[in-house]
């Protein structure tokens, strides 16, 4: 067992001024849980890639987390992702989470780098990063099959990913079988447990419709017990989510990933119930 699972956060860059204060108090509240690092999503291109840095540097600045910024391959050309690349590293940043990224309606070709593999070997060999990537325990919804999901997931820890960080399930036995498949596999580097707070099922329903997480017919049905009751949604959401983080924690997890949405309430009640 875990004694000390390692916590990470994920925050997603503000749109606005209120938006800003809102992370801020988020950070703010989240300090307690001292996680090893925040991760920092990312667009392609335009003013969403300048917000991802903007957000990286106010990580930086305004907190003690190591800001890891994610990098995808939509829209990429070998020397924006240099550039990139290099300053990240005039900052100090040391790790990097690499992905493929969610291809615009009608893209077919996501750009220089087609796969995040691409890219994961391209940053190995064009930086000193630690590099991260996405697992999916209910198998990417674009995957040909379970079979070929796993072959890309291998592919990608041989192209130079050192940590495996798994998009969010509410099925536990879904990890449980992606962790015992890749250590077949050979697989040895830590597969980091997802975790999404469900604040609102409606917001998580539609988040999951896109992404393939499967929200079993036991928590759907909870969940629509108490459609009007945002509270007991709330709370419903934090006591099954803690139970099956600690149901992972009995089997050794290395660490948990909160897809905090920049709020921090659910989280910090999922952690306190965890007594870690």
């Amino acid at each position: 067992m875990a004694v000390h699972p390692e916590i990470s956060v994920e925050f997603f860059p503000p749109k606005n001024e209120p938006g800003r204060e809102r992370l801020l108090a988020a950070m703010a509240a989240l300090a307690p849980l001292e996680p090893a690092y925040a991760s920092v999503t990312y667009g392609a291109g335009g003013s969403t890639q300048e917000r991802t840095l903007a957000t990286v540097q106010l990580v930086k600045s305004e907190s003690r987390f190591e800001p890891v910024p994610h990098l995808t391959c939509i829209g990429s050309t070998e020397a924006g992702i240099q550039e990139l690349l290099d300053r990240y590293r005039g900052w100090g940043i040391q790790r990097i989470v690499a992905l493929r990224g969610d291809l615009p309606e009608g893209m077919e070709n996501p750009g220089f780098f087609r796969h995040a593999s691409d890219l994961v070997a391209y940053i190995r060999d064009h930086g000193n990063f630690e590099i991260l990537v996405s697992a999916y325990p209910e198998v990417h919804p674009e995957a040909a099959s379970a079979t070929a999901d796993l072959d890309y997931l291998v592919a990608k820890v041989q192209a130079g990913a050192s940590g495996l960080v798994t998009q969010y399930f509410y099925n536990p036995d879904a990890y449980l079988h992606l962790r015992d498949a890749l250590v077949r596999r050979g697989v040895d580097v830590p597969v980091t447990v997802g975790v999404m707070p469900m604040v609102s099922y409606e917001q998580t329903a539609r988040f999951s419709a896109q992404c393939g997480a499967e929200i079993p017919r036991f928590l759907r049905l909870a969940m629509e017990a108490c459609a009007d009751d945002l509270a007991a949604q709330w709370q419903t959401g934090v006591e099954i989510l803690s139970r099956q983080c600690q149901l992972l924690l009995r089997e050794g997890v290395p660490g948990f990933h909160f897809y905090t949405l920049n709020q921090a309430e659910t989280t910090l009640a999922i952690w306190r119930n965890l007594s870690i």
